[in-house]
Parts: structure tokens; sequence; C-alpha cells
């Protein structure tokens, strides 16, 4: 029987698998690792993207069959070479050396800074730019980030850099960017505002039985980034003294960072931290702080909307995390923030933005009394006193 080497998505180990398993159980970490079939790589997988995929809508709200019919170029005439390492861990693509993508500074403050409006495409957003924007110019500005090392990746329509472009294979370059040589005292930042979702929990480390995703620009054929690959890629080589804030504006986005604790907090403001870590999988760090600030819980949509900025259109949360720091000039708690901003979207009242103000956007409206529903999440490597413990980044 025919047989090849495969790396663990896990562990990293190598094991000797038979040419036909494409989903095989680490002898070591007894992680499950999936690996695409040879017959659609390369040059045939225009063969395999030709098929209807399920796409997100509303950032996950509906589900949307959209057809590839031109997979190999993505939006701007930017050519997407295909990723040869979908749905394992974040391994170096070939096609862009890792240098090319890198700020002129490390420095002990950076931040991988994603937005995605998917343009052209039925399920497309219109505020993400905008996010990530918006978060530049918040990291600068309060919390002393240097220019050179705030890496933005974006489908602009006027970015021109292939390699600024958030395909998989550059978002995957860009965190381990982010992660590479960090030390005690460094505070890393990344930030996504694009399609999140769901995916079948295959390694029974989910209390739900889902893994969230994040949707790449290219995410139709080259795959989504699962939450297991985000925590593996920049959570658990986290030194001891280091910390790491991710904040996701999408949908399903409560444990998105795979964290092994989430705080449950009511409408009152009392707490409690529940925890998601499960018998021989390890998610937490390797000794340094990792928080994460989601957009909602997992079983939520999260939307964009002018109601809040009244002028551009903006993700809810991006904009409630901005307001509530501005609006507290001598800082806050986690706490204090995580109730400012459920306060602010909790008040606004507005139709869905979506991807654009159609039939179905008016029957959303409705279903959902014109409120926004969402609710922001937080989790955490470890536990601590939320009404204590400041919100430094």
């Amino acid at each position: 029987m025919a047989s090849r080497n495969e790396r663990c998505s896990h562990c990293g180990t190598t094991l000797v698998v038979p040419s036909e398993v494409h989903v095989f159980k680490c002898a070591l970490c007894h992680g499950i690792t999936h690996s695409r079939p040879p017959s659609i790589m390369g040059p045939l997988s225009h063969a395999y993207n030709s098929v209807s995929h399920v796409a997100d809508r509303f950032r996950g709200f509906i589900n949307t069959i959209t057809n590839n019919n031109n997979p190999r170029f993505g939006y701007n005439n930017y050519y997407y070479p295909p990723n040869p390492y979908h749905h394992q861990s974040l391994r170096p693509c070939s096609s862009y050396p890792s240098m090319m993508m890198t700020p002129n500074s490390y420095g002990p403050k950076r931040a991988v800074l994603c937005g995605i409006c998917y343009h052209g495409r039925s399920y497309r957003l219109r505020g993400s730019v905008t996010d990530v924007k918006c978060m530049r110019y918040f990291l600068m500005n309060k919390f002393g980030f240097p220019s050179d090392s705030i890496l933005m990746l974006t489908d602009d329509k006027e970015e021109r850099n292939p390699l600024r472009i958030p395909t998989r294979c550059n978002i995957e370059m860009a965190l381990r960017w982010l992660i590479e040589g960090s030390k005690s005292g460094d505070s890393l930042v990344f930030f996504f505002s694009g399609h999140g979702t769901q995916e079948l929990d295959l390694n029974m480390d989910e209390i739900d039985g889902y893994d969230e995703a994040i949707c790449p620009l290219d995410f139709e054929y080259q795959g989504k980034i699962l939450d297991d690959e985000i925590n593996a890629t920049i959570v658990r080589p986290l030194p001891h003294g280091a910390k790491l804030h991710a904040i996701f504006d999408a949908c399903h986005s409560g444990t998105l960072l795979d964290l092994p604790f989430f705080c449950k907090i009511n409408r009152e403001g009392f707490y409690i931290w529940e925890d998601h870590r499960r018998p021989r999988i390890f998610k937490g760090t390797n000794g340094g702080l990792a928080i994460c600030i989601s957009a909602c819980d997992d079983g939520q949509v999260s939307v964009d909307t002018s109601a809040l900025s009244g002028r551009e259109v903006t993700g809810a949360l991006t904009y409630s995390l901005i307001k509530a720091m501005e609006n507290n000039e001598h800082g806050l708690t986690y706490g204090h923030l995580l109730n400012a901003m459920r306060s602010t979207i909790r008040a606004t009242k507005t139709g869905i933005v979506g991807l654009n103000n159609g039939p179905i956007a008016s029957l959303l409206n409705t279903l959902l009394g014109l409120k926004i529903t969402q609710v922001p999440q937080l989790s955490s490597s470890e536990m601590f006193d939320i009404y204590a413990k400041q919100f430094v980044i």
C-alpha cells in the first residue's frame, strides 16, 4: 500500500499515512488533521472549485449559494496562488517569502489589522475597511503603536500591493509575523473585521460541537481559518510577560481565539468565568496573557450599520469599543468596557446594512424589531477580576 509523510496540524509530528487517507488522527497528541487530496491541488483546483460553495451572508446570518467561476484570480485582478496547507496548522506559503510581509519595525508593540469587504460578491460587507482604518488610528493615538509596526491587510480597491490583500496565505504570514520573536513586555494585537462562521468540530475540542472560523478573501477555494489554527499560531507560543489582544468584529466570534476561559456576564453586570478546557487538549499560552473581545456570542450574528456613527458604515463592535474608550479618558476596566459596549449597542435601533438594503434586509429588520441584537463577549487564557483589571493594550 502506497504511503506519504504528513505533519500533524496540532503537534507538528511527522506521520506516515496511506495515500488514500486524507483525515487522520495523530498517535501522539490524538489531534485530527485534514489534508487536501492531491486531485484537487495545483492545476486541477479549477475543476474542484467550480462547484457551488456555501457562503455566509450578513456575516453569517443567511446561507447563500455562490459559484466560483474563476477561482485563480481575485478582486482587483490579483492572482491568488493555491495554498497546499488547507485546514492544517499555519505554515509558510512558499509563494510569498515571509520577509516581504513585515513592516520596518518589530518593536514591543505591533498589530495585524485585517478588514475584508468581499467586493463584487453577493455577501459583501460595507464597513470592514473603515473598521481597520479606525482601529489603526485608535491604536496609534490612544496606545502609542508606531505606524511602521502596524500591518494592514484589506481588500480596499486602492490597495495595489498583493502582499497586503487578505488572502488565506497572507493572513497566515501576518499572524506568524505578529508572534515571531515576541518577548516579555510586548503588546500584540490581532484585529479582524469580516465574515465569521461555524464549522463542525472534528477533533472533539469544542463544548458546543462547532469550531469557529474567519473567512479570508479567497475562502471559497482556499478554505476558512479555524479557531484551532489561530490558537496554535498566536496563542500557544505567547511567552511569559507578553500580552495579546484579539478583537473580532464578525459573526459567531464569541470563542474565535479558542481560549480556556469564557466570561459570562448578565445585563446587571454580574459575571462568572466558564471553564472551556477539554481533557488532553491544551489551548493556553506559553506563559503570556491572551484576551479576546468578540462582537457577539458563537450563536449570534454581528452587523454593519451607519446608525451608530450617523455617517460611515462601521461594525457595531468596532464603533462601540472605540466610543467607550474615547468617553473615558482615565481608562476603563475590562468589565466597564464590556458593559459600555453592550449598552451602546443595546440602545441603538437600526436597520441592518449588511450587504444591501434589499427585500431580505427589510425582512430581517422586521424580524429583529429594528434592533441590533448582538452582545459583545470576553474570553481569556486566565481568569481575573474584570472590574479591577485595567484595559490597556
